[in-house]
């Protein structure tokens, strides 16, 4: 998680030389945020994260060769790991929704405007998710609805089996967590402290081996299709 004494450090990764200008400018537009590397495919920007390390990596879902679903399940195992905000269209929901099973902390459109760009950036630098609503309901339909009965059901067993790990308390707070609550949120409608529910979504993260919430929200989603 990034500390608040200095700068948000962001590398950009898109094929669109002119997508990343447009999103150099907006990032660097801004005095606690910096453009530290670009990048125009996946294993460019394996090489830039690994030789900058930054806080967060702006990334397209489609690119040539390795694309950004593939490169952010990648840098997700990487010490220190990069927070992945996505940069979508949204032309295919399933591949920002692989996206976000790979690790992605959220994604937003590019025709975003740039201050809503900005506050993104510094929300996953923060650990916390951006997921709009519209375009939130539009992942879960891609998780729940179209697709062979046969392949919802064996997500939906291997979902349960992982969450069949968890105490009735970790349960009850992932539940919280796929609802969209916030840790306040969670705390109150749990009747526990702030604390608590932080200990309790470490050990979903150590349980699920998931690195956010988004994940642990895909999980519990797939267990209730």
């Amino acid at each position: 998680m990034h500390s608040e004494q200095e700068p948000v450090r962001v590398v950009i990764v898109d094929d669109d030389q002119l997508v990343r200008m447009a999103l150099r400018l907006v990032i660097d537009g801004e005095p606690d945020l910096t453009v530290v590397a670009e990048a125009a495919d996946g294993d460019a920007a394996i090489e830039v994260v690994d030789e900058y390390r930054p806080d967060v990596v702006l990334m397209d879902v489609r690119m040539p060769g390795r694309d950004g679903v593939d490169t952010t399940r990648y840098l997700r195992t990487v010490p220190s790991a990069p927070a992945i905000l996505m940069l979508t269209t949204f032309d295919s929901d399933e591949l920002v929704l692989g996206a976000l099973r790979a690790g992605a902390l959220g994604f937003v459109l590019k025709d975003t405007p740039p201050a809503r760009i900005a506050e993104a950036v510094r929300t996953v630098a923060a650990g916390d998710p951006v997921l709009s609503p519209t375009v939130t309901a539009r992942v879960i339909a891609a998780a729940t609805g179209p697709g062979s009965a046969e392949s919802r059901a064996g997500s939906r067993a291997a979902a349960r089996k992982r969450l069949s790990a968890l105490s009735e308390r970790e349960l009850e707070t992932a539940r919280a967590i796929a609802d969209g609550l916030g840790n306040p949120e969670v705390a109150a409608r749990m009747r526990v402290t702030v604390a608590t529910v932080k200990a309790h979504t470490g050990n979903l993260f150590t349980k699920l081996g998931v690195t956010n919430r988004v994940q642990i929200a895909l999980l519990v989603r797939d267990a209730e299709q």
